[in-house]
């Protein structure tokens, strides 16, 4: 019966509530917008790229750029993917490195779990007794 009146109050106050939020007006698009490049305010040299502003657009330019290899369309003679894998020879991890944790030394591979370890983390440490 109580509670009934509660959620009436508060949905009649709800129901008054107005935002915080204040727009100021009616949402206009800006008349002129300068697209021109320019370098990013926080760019080291604060120029653009060379050929950058010379190249007719972004895609001739993406044609040079390098991010972690080439950009550029796939099948370029000496780019990424044109040999096969196996005509790049065995691939063997240099002196000292090692590709899976099992090929470690003893003393760095990973501890057996044993049996009390287990059930202290299936149970959450209330079997544990001291």
């Amino acid at each position: 019966m109580f509670a009934t009146k509660v959620l009436r109050a508060s949905a009649a106050a709800h129901a008054e509530r107005t935002p915080m939020i204040k727009f100021l007006g009616k949402r206009t698009i800006p008349s002129s917008i300068d697209h021109t490049p320019h370098a990013h305010p926080a760019s080291p040299t604060h120029e653009l790229p060379a050929g950058f502003g010379s190249s007719p657009s972004f895609s001739s330019y993406r044609q040079q750029a390098q991010q972690h290899g080439p950009l550029g369309k796939a099948g370029k003679s000496g780019g990424i993917g044109d040999r096969s894998g196996h005509s790049l020879g065995p691939v063997t991890p240099a002196k000292g490195e090692y590709f899976d944790r099992n090929e470690l030394p003893a003393r760095f591979r990973r501890r057996p779990l044993d049996i009390a370890e287990i059930d202290a983390i299936e149970t959450g440490g209330a079997t544990l007794v001291c």
